[in-house]
């Protein structure tokens, strides 16, 4: 793994200046710029407040900044998992021009959605102070689950863009099945109240994003501690994935250039 550091290290500013100048283009032409990256997760709590909180009667205190919490680490994995898949085939006029380690386009791409996720960060701090949320020692514990969020988007990442290089309908299988674990993720309901308490363990140690997303919510809505033994399992996981994955694009990468 020494030669994926150097790789890093050595590309690290490309991946950063390739997020910034995505970022600028994005919203060159658009009237309202980077207010939509609030609007848009706003308008989804929003939504989801008045259907389950108000036609569905949803119990959960402090319902609107429950939702946007896990709205905010939903959209920061779906998006990089989604985009992952075409990632060289939409890169393929630099991936055929210049040698680039593949994985940093990931890297840069997390960067891209990062920024829009620590600004939707910035409006849950702001809702926290509306809602006169007592903060705890335990929001330290954001950092583990934020790595931990990374790590294992990371990792999957890098499977879905080997793949979606060879794979056409991969994009489809990953939409359907992203949708299925969002439904099964307690973005809208809470799994340890909603759910009979032996299925909602089992969710919450099977099911990754359930367990990040309930962390998150530990440490800002309640003062808790989350289930760092499941965390910690879980974050291994997530490297031996990774791992595999690198190695993978390693193998293959010259072999991409002639497929895209």
């Amino acid at each position: 793994m020494k030669r994926f550091w150097k790789d890093v290290t050595g590309h690290l500013s490309y991946a950063i200046y390739a997020a910034k100048s995505e970022l600028k283009s994005e919203v060159a032409n658009s009237y309202l710029n980077w207010i939509w990256w609030v609007l848009e997760p706003f308008c989804f709590m929003l939504i989801y407040s008045f259907i389950f909180g108000t036609v569905f009667n949803a119990k959960e205190p402090h319902f609107g900044l429950f939702i946007f919490v896990g709205l905010t680490g939903w959209d920061f994995f779906q998006r990089n998992v989604v985009q992952s898949v075409k990632l060289l085939k939409n890169n393929k006029a630099i991936v055929t021009k210049v040698y680039i380690p593949k994985f940093v386009l990931l890297i840069s791409r997390m960067f891209f959605n990062g920024y829009k996720m620590f600004i939707s960060f910035g409006i849950i701090v702001i809702m926290m102070v509306y809602y006169r949320i007592h903060l705890t020692w335990y929001i330290i514990f954001i950092i583990p689950t934020f790595i931990l969020l990374c790590t294992l988007s990371f990792a999957l990442m890098t499977h879905l863009m080997h793949y979606g290089v060879y794979v056409q309908d991969l994009t489809n299988v990953t939409t359907i099945t992203l949708r299925m674990i969002f439904y099964l993720s307690g973005i809208f309901y809470n799994l340890e109240k909603r759910v009979p308490a032996q299925a909602a363990a089992i969710l919450l140690k099977c099911n990754p994003m359930a367990l990040i997303l309930n962390s998150f919510r530990s440490c800002i809505l309640y003062g808790n501690m989350p289930n760092l033994k499941w965390m910690f399992i879980w974050f291994v996981i997530s490297v031996v994935i990774a791992i595999f994955g690198v190695r993978k694009i390693y193998r293959n990468e010259n072999s991409y250039v002639k497929v895209i």
